[in-house]
């Protein structure tokens, strides 16, 4: 299958979220994000209110500081002419001058705290691709590869087949911890592991730097890749260290990179690693949650870039490629799809998601998200590098799932099933050490 895509043309420096851009196009930045169905004039306005504020105060500052400075450098001068009472007067001038200078600091890092309370509460501006849309009905496939196949009447659920079967017991995992956490046994941790290592290997292949990250994240880290102050419900958090276990992988492997200041040649950087993820997922009940189509706690491989921004679009084409080799060589069904502003993350600019089609249970499972974040998170961050003139810029980052491997799994128990055993997939079989499971 050739690969569709074209690189994207679309707004990069306006798009960033600076105080230049809310002054002079606010109703810019209110469009886009309407977008992403969120209304953005109230807080765009408090923003413009207070930055009008704070560079007054700027500009009062800096002018009693001049006037301070200028005052200062005259003490001496009259002290040596004997001017002492002149002297004293100027003394108690820049007292003064120095207490408003004290008390306009402090209003002025005030200000710049509300500012900067009121700017994270914004999501990143959808790029000009992005359509439309309340949700993942309006979502956009792209692209579709791969061949449904014919199971027959006796076809099983995966969560029957793995019972039947005795590799993957759920209600164990409900003892040891409660619902969503399986327990994986015999050749279902094998093919888990064997899932693991095959994106593993084809991540490095591809040039990307395995790193083994921590599972637990401090705030900052959550905060740069823009989890925080945005799914803290979503997160398990361990009060009293104040960490957080990682919903994703991107969210430690990013963070390597915060407060880092990179050379042009230093492009592009490329990280995968695989960990457990935990997510509370809260919410519906029914067949769409059944077995490994929804848990707690999970597998995933990742994969990250920083990129020049002229060069992000190219390497989100190239991800988007990347994965999509992934699901074709494990033989799966799957669908493309440009997910519109309504179901897009907080972070992202532009996202692309893989579903696999689930034969069994007659369903798409999404499986990976691929998402160009253009400035926002090394914004964050403070992820920067200087430019050919010297100047210190802003980098963009990219991440994708490659691959979340529960519903992966799910559909190829259902799909590789025939006669109540399953046919492991041929790519996986020199990591398995075996061809069929039953």
């Amino acid at each position: 299958m050739a690969v569709f895509f074209v690189y994207l043309r679309v707004i990069k420096i306006k798009q960033m979220l600076t105080l230049k851009l809310f002054r002079e196009q606010p109703e810019f930045v209110i469009e886009r994000l309407a977008v992403k169905n969120f209304d953005a004039k109230e807080i765009v306005s408090k923003i413009i209110d207070v930055d009008k504020n704070r560079r007054a105060l700027q500009g009062e500052l800096d002018a009693c500081l001049a006037d301070q400075k200028v005052k200062a450098a005259k003490i001496g001068g009259l002290m040596k002419e004997g001017k002492k009472a002149e002297a004293e007067e100027i003394k108690s001038q820049v007292a003064v001058l120095k207490d408003k200078s004290k008390d306009l600091d402090s209003a002025l890092e005030s200000n710049n705290k509300q500012l900067n309370d009121l700017v994270v509460l914004l999501p990143n501006l959808p790029c000009a691709q992005v359509p439309a849309g309340k949700g993942a009905d309006d979502n956009v496939v792209v692209k579709m590869g791969g061949e449904i196949p014919e199971l027959g009447d006796k076809a099983l659920p995966h969560w029957e087949l793995v019972k039947n079967l005795d590799i993957i017991d759920f209600d164990l995992g409900v003892k040891l911890t409660g619902a969503g956490f399986p327990v994986y046994k015999g050749k279902g941790a094998k093919i888990q592991r064997a899932l693991i290592s095959y994106f593993l290997e084809k991540n490095t292949e591809a040039g990307y730097l395995e790193y083994q990250p921590p599972y637990m994240v401090n705030e900052a880290s959550g905060f740069g890749t823009g989890q925080l102050p945005d799914k803290e419900g979503q997160m398990y958090h361990a009060n009293l260290d104040n960490f957080y276990m990682i919903p994703t992988a991107e969210v430690p492997v990013t963070n390597i990179y915060r407060d880092v200041i990179l050379q042009p040649s230093d492009f592009p950087v490329k990280m995968t690693a695989y960990t457990p993820c935990w997510r509370r997922e809260a919410g519906s009940y029914g067949k769409d949650v059944r077995g490994l189509n929804r848990l707690h706690q999970f597998d995933k491989v990742e994969i990250v870039r920083l990129e020049l921004p002229e060069n992000s679009y190219k390497a989100l084409d190239e991800m988007i490629a990347h994965v999509e080799t992934l699901v074709r060589e494990l033989g799966l069904p799957y669908r493309i799809l440009r997910l519109c502003g309504g179901d897009m993350s907080f972070t992202s600019a532009i996202t692309y998601d893989f579903e696999v089609y689930s034969a069994a249970q007659g369903r798409w499972l999404e499986v990976s998200s691929v998402s160009n974040f253009e400035s926002y998170q090394a914004n964050r961050l403070k992820l920067r590098y200087k430019d050919e003139s010297g100047k210190t810029q802003l980098a963009h980052t990219l991440n994708g799932s490659s691959l979340a491997l529960p519903r992966i799994l799910a559909a190829i128990i259902e799909n590789y099933q025939k006669d109540g055993r399953i046919i492991v997939p041929e790519v996986l079989r020199k990591y398995t050490g075996f061809d069929i499971i039953g």
